[in-house]
């Protein structure tokens, strides 16, 4: 579900049970306290998710909660939309609470006019499919609100990710008061870049200002600083920190995310350019037109663009895993087949997808097993059976080399938190020791201490040799890794630029266009 529009679990009537009240009924003294916590805690198995945690929202205010990938913030999330009780003890008071998703929980086959009718009681819907006038109309007002402008009708499919993000808070906020009520938001920039973030983060501040308490959740930590009042900081499943957003930099937070000094990653740049790896001459496919790139030996080439500007389809049309209409790709000078990704990993291809759950493991297999998958022929025996013990000792020592938490191979990938998952999909081309390494998102969705753990080992293949392209639409990891980025709009290469060039701002100029150099003037004026 993308949307919960309920008033939050009703299980106050349960013996045993936590008290869930209504705000307005007990606590008018403090009117503008919207959402309150008090002593929550969740188990599962005796081993607590959650110990004790207690923190209050205001009207009109936006607080982050932030933590690494298993500090609770999921659990969190799950408790206040009534999929997980808590333990006895736990106080929650609250209104109308809705939420938006990173999975946004929308129809793609459905126009904007459609999504928004679903949320809507059956006795309010109209004639679905049927679109009148009437419809048409208060869609836009809905997605105007909230600073969108585009056409309604079309299939959301087709719209871009940051106007279905707006398409969802719009949808959650369908017949709905914000005023004393709370919108809880869980990754929603996870797939935006800088320009998409904003247009979003617009919506929240609207949201607030007419009255509602926003609980936002993000591991981004430079739009927490730059959005919340207030951040709360969750480690181990405590609270370790509610603070005023005006009283923490990004260092501190990120010391209290991580309990102790991260080490700060840096990465080493070379001017000089060894030999080309993987070269493409006139890509086309749906969305690119004519793509030209080269990426040589020990290189970090980064890709940067707006969503639609088929930067998030480049690594996949390189791979083989999407067919391309016209162009070659060529690894070593051998040429590389269209949607051929067998032949691509012969070649020394590796491939990491942004969506790392549908493409990029099977989560049902245990971390030994998505490891070895892609080759088993070095751990055959003899008889050309698999040997298990080999296997085990491949993977035990990946595991190490990536610091698995926690750090047991044999157990099912969908059971570990999404920074240590996606440790584990760049370990299972690693350990081939890829000549190219194609990255997309590479740290969508991983706390920080995961994502420095992933620009280690891009860094480690780097030194090793390996060409790696990294598009990302995390300007910071963009400036730290790559030595040349090029800037896709519109299907093309827009620019190219070198180390030297690079700058945050630069990157968001370059991408939406806006970039200009000033021509020289003329001594006779």
């Amino acid at each position: 579900m993308g949307i919960s529009d309920s008033q939050g679990p009703r299980t106050a009537d349960l013996p045993g049970a936590p008290v869930h009240t209504s705000a307005s009924q007990d606590r008018r003294s403090a009117a503008r306290v919207v959402l309150r916590v008090h002593g929550l805690s969740k188990s599962f198995a005796g081993a607590k998710a959650l110990d004790g945690v207690g923190f209050e929202v205001n009207a009109g205010d936006v607080v982050s909660v932030v933590g690494q990938n298993g500090s609770g913030k999921s659990t969190l999330v799950k408790v206040l939309a009534g999929i997980h009780t808590p333990d006895p003890g736990a106080v929650i008071e609250h209104r109308d609470i809705r939420f938006i998703h990173q999975d946004l929980g929308l129809v793609p086959g459905l126009s904007t006019i459609e999504n928004l009718d679903i949320a809507r009681p059956l006795g309010r819907r109209g004639f679905w499919p049927a679109k009148s006038r009437e419809e048409l109309h208060d869609a836009e007002r809905m997605i105007r609100r909230f600073g969108g402008d585009f056409d309604v009708t079309e299939p959301i499919a087709r719209i871009t990710a940051a106007e279905r993000t707006l398409v969802a808070i719009a949808r959650a906020m369908s017949d709905w008061s914000p005023t004393g009520n709370v919108l809880v938001l869980d990754e929603p920039t996870a797939a935006l870049g800088a320009a998409e973030s904003e247009l979003l983060f617009d919506a929240v501040r609207t949201v607030a200002t007419e009255g509602a308490g926003v609980v936002f959740i993000s591991h981004r930590l430079d739009e927490v600083l730059g959005l919340s009042d207030r951040v709360v900081a969750l480690r181990d499943g405590r609270l370790v920190a509610d603070v005023p957003a005006g009283e923490v930099d990004h260092d501190r937070l990120v010391d209290l995310i991580a309990g102790s000094e991260l080490a700060q990653f840096r990465m080493e740049h070379a001017d000089e350019r060894g030999r080309p790896m993987l070269r493409a001459r006139g890509l086309v496919t749906d969305v690119l037109r004519g793509v030209d790139l080269d990426i040589h030996e020990g290189e970090v080439v980064g890709v940067c663009g707006l969503l639609g500007s088929g930067r998030e389809h480049l690594a996949a049309v390189l791979f083989g895993a999407t067919e391309r209409h016209a162009g070659t790709v060529t690894a070593f000078e051998r040429p590389l087949k269209a949607a051929d990704p067998a032949r691509s990993i012969r070649n020394g291809l590796a491939y990491v997808p942004a969506d790392r759950l549908r493409q990029g493991a099977v989560t049902t297999m245990t971390a030994t097993e998505n490891l070895t998958l892609p080759w088993l022929r070095p751990l055959r025996s003899a008889f050309g059976s698999l040997d298990r013990a080999a296997e085990r000792g491949e993977a035990r020592a990946w595991t190490d080399r990536v610091a698995l938490r926690p750090p047991q191979p044999d157990r099912p990938l969908r059971l570990f938190s999404g920074g240590n998952q996606q440790k584990i999909v760049m370990a299972k081309w690693l350990r081939m020791a890829p000549a190219v390494l194609l990255l997309d998102e590479p740290t969508q969705g991983v706390d920080i201490a995961a994502k420095a753990a992933i620009h280690q080992l891009i860094a480690e293949a780097r030194a090793a040799g390996t060409g790696v392209l990294v598009s990302s639409t995390d300007t910071g990891e963009i400036l730290d890794l790559c030595d040349r980025v090029l800037i896709l709009r519109d299907g093309r290469v827009s620019a190219e630029l070198s180390r030297h060039e690079l700058s945050e701002a630069r990157l968001i100029s370059e991408s939406l266009g806006l970039y200009t150099t000033s021509a020289p003037s003329d001594p006779l004026d």
